[in-house]
């Protein structure tokens, strides 16, 4: 049976990891979390993980089909809204 450390390690990422995997800056990724708009969180020990499902799950929200897709537009905006 796997080490449960182990287990949460490989489920977990850091800023800078979260960032790589969905092809982002970091400081970007910073920017989403403070305004709310970016992939689920949580607060371990003082330091800020991501979950690799959350990440695929909000980077799969973010699919379109063209530049005339409602949620084209949506994410569109929704990246220009806080800068």
């Amino acid at each position: 049976m796997p080490d449960r450390a182990a287990q949460l390690a490989t489920r977990y990422v850091r800023t800078h990891e979260a960032a790589r995997i969905l092809g982002i800056s970091p400081r970007t990724l910073e920017k989403y979390r403070c305004h709310g708009s970016g992939p689920t969180f949580r607060k371990l020990g003082g330091r800020v993980v991501y979950a690799i499902d959350d990440l695929e799950a909000w980077a799969d929200q973010a699919a379109c089909n063209s530049t005339s897709d409602p949620r084209y537009v949506e994410a569109r905006a929704a990246g220009h809204a806080h800068r």
